[in-house]
């Protein structure tokens, strides 16, 4: 049977929330592990994963294959100068960030098939559908915030953003329009305070069709994201996972997830400062430390 690798999307409903970083230091951190590791630029038309690698330039970016100027993505992987590790870097092709969802589909269909054993998207910032539905075609989904509650609000409402978006994609294919329209009709709260709630949703679907309770079911409880809290400084900020957590599974009967955090390190802005991954600059640091947390994590996943 063929090997296949694990595609992970690592995405920051709030822009400044340390994704990149993440993604760089993490890519290193699997490779340590003695994972092979491709470390691609997803932030199409804002590209700077590279640099936290000390690139300053790429022969090609993903632009080139996605415009069609390359055939093999093999033919566009840099080399990072880490054992084990290849960098994809991204464009800045204007439009380019607004791929159709078949061509979204075609690339990661690409992605699956180099022989890696982790492929680590770095996404844009934002709940935007180009993300979302990225996340949704990935092996596991990374999700980046920060202890602060308007950062926790967005990684909550990316998650709702992903949950719809997700049914939508279900149900348009099973041409189910009435659950449909109870979907947009749902994302109105304020109008329909009965369909606040994923148990609301759920006893609307019932009547329409009860078989779609189980699909609905069956996807909510495959969502199992890693939730990671960046530049955690006290006790209290470890507690704002939990709020999140709560959230999910009061409003959208999400009921697990995993939750790691990242403390706040100095060691960071200097790496950066210096255009070195942190983990090798400051390889003791508490950051470092948190990263081979989440590295061991990822490396324990069975592919699916």
């Amino acid at each position: 049977m063929e090997k296949k690798n694990q595609i992970i999307t690592i995405v920051g409903p709030k822009g400044g929330v340390g994704k990149t970083t993440i993604s760089a230091n993490l890519s290193i951190a699997l490779s340590k592990l003695g994972k092979t590791v491709i470390a691609v630029d997803l932030d199409l038309g804002a590209s700077n994963l590279h640099t936290l690698f000390g690139l300053k330039t790429s022969k090609f970016t993903l632009d080139d294959f996605i415009l069609g100027k390359i055939k093999s993505l093999s033919d566009i992987i840099e080399n990072s100068n880490i054992k084990g590790l290849g960098i994809i870097c991204g464009g800045d092709v204007p439009g380019i960030a607004n791929l159709h969802y078949n061509r979204k589909v075609k690339l990661m269909q690409h992605l699956s098939k180099l022989e890696y054993d982790f492929v680590l998207l770095d996404l844009s910032a934002g709940v935007s559908f180009n993300v979302v539905d990225f996340m949704i075609i990935a092996s596991e989904g990374i999700l980046i915030t920060t202890p602060e509650v308007p950062s926790l609000l967005n990684a909550y409402s990316f998650i709702k953003t992903f949950i719809f978006r997700r049914l939508g994609i279900y149900f348009t294919k099973s041409k189910q329009d009435k659950i449909l329209e109870l979907l947009e009709m749902a994302k109105d709260f304020t109008s329909n305070p009965h369909l606040n709630t994923m148990n609301g949703i759920l006893e609307q679907v019932k009547v329409i069709n009860p078989d779609s309770v189980n699909a609905i079911n069956r996807i909510l409880a495959a969502f199992k994201p890693i939730i990671v809290i960046n530049r955690v400084r006290s006790d209290d900020d470890l507690k704002v996972g939990e709020v999140l957590k709560n959230l999910m599974n009061q409003y959208l009967n999400i009921k697990t997830s995993v939750i790691l955090s990242v403390h706040e390190d100095n060691s960071v802005s200097l790496a950066i400062a210096k255009l070195k991954p942190v983990i090798l600059e400051y390889p003791l640091s508490i950051f470092s430390k948190d990263i081979n947390k989440i590295a061991l994590n990822l490396s324990l996943l069975e592919p699916i």
